[in-house]
């Protein structure tokens, strides 16, 4: 997979805990609890600095994570080896493409948190992805990952294409000042995706002022659409939410979340 920008820009990998360590972590505590549910190892694609890896390992998880960004991987790594030893030694951190991708090793889950299967544009990369899960999943192994629900008026509304405020300004612990805003680049309807730009205002201790801009694809899904890519891939559906909390799946959910069975 390339394309996603994480593996090019390495002020993303500076930034990212800031930003993302301050939210609520609805989503973490629900991919840790399948991890402990699992009874073997993890392998988590797109694991990034180990927002959800790290809690993951600390509950007493082995877990391999897999991302394409060596920036993102070195946070990661710095991050593990603060940790006692014996839950560092439950993590493996594998720099590789999650649409071609081989550790030598089975797992019991594979998990994709926060989204990262958006990026593979095409069905190709989509099924790639897909089957190498299935080649590393035991038999009865289970795929966790969750996508945005659909927003429509993302889709077609001019207004999206203007910055819009993602959260306040923070102050991060070395004295700069970030604020980040979001928007639409370009639509591709013939190709179900959006050109997104975050755009990170930083400003330095000593009055420097950076304007930095991370583009990136995000392909939009549909629940059948995705329903029908894990069929055809080798997987059931066992249950699917519309939130982290497990509620049931509206027309009003933010995501569109799958626990899916290997089945061949």
């Amino acid at each position: 997979m390339s394309g996603s920008g994480y593996e090019d820009l390495e002020f993303i990998s500076d930034l990212y805990d800031a930003i993302y360590d301050s939210r609520t972590p609805r989503d973490v505590r629900f991919f840790v609890d399948y991890a402990k549910q699992a009874g073997g190892k993890t392998i988590e694609l797109g694991c990034g600095t180990g927002r959800v890896l790290i809690p993951t390992a600390l509950a007493g998880c082995e877990i391999t994570g897999l991302d394409l960004s060596a920036y993102m991987l070195k946070k990661c790594r710095e991050k593990s080896a603060k940790l006692p030893p014996e839950i560092a030694e439950k993590i493996n951190l594998v720099q590789g493409d999650m649409t071609n991708f081989n550790t030598g090793e089975k797992y019991a889950l594979a998990t994709i948190p926060f989204r990262p299967f958006q990026h593979l544009i095409t069905v190709e990369q989509q099924k790639a992805c897909l089957n190498c899960i299935h080649a590393h999943l035991l038999a009865k192994g289970k795929l966790v990952f969750d996508v945005h629900h659909t927003n429509l008026p993302r889709l077609i509304d001019p207004q999206f294409m203007m910055e819009m405020d993602v959260e306040p300004p923070m102050t991060l612990p070395d004295g700069r000042v970030v604020k980040r805003t979001s928007r639409t680049a370009a639509f591709h309807h013939d190709e179900q995706y959006n050109e997104i730009e975050l755009i990170y205002y930083v400003q330095h201790p000593d009055g420097k002022k950076e304007r930095l801009v991370h583009a990136l694809p995000m392909r939009y899904f549909y629940r059948y659409e995705v329903e029908h890519l894990l069929s055809l891939c080798g997987f059931k559906v066992m249950e699917f939410y519309g939130d982290f909390d497990k509620s049931a799946f509206r027309e009003d959910s933010p995501e569109m979340i799958f626990v899916a069975e290997k089945t061949g």
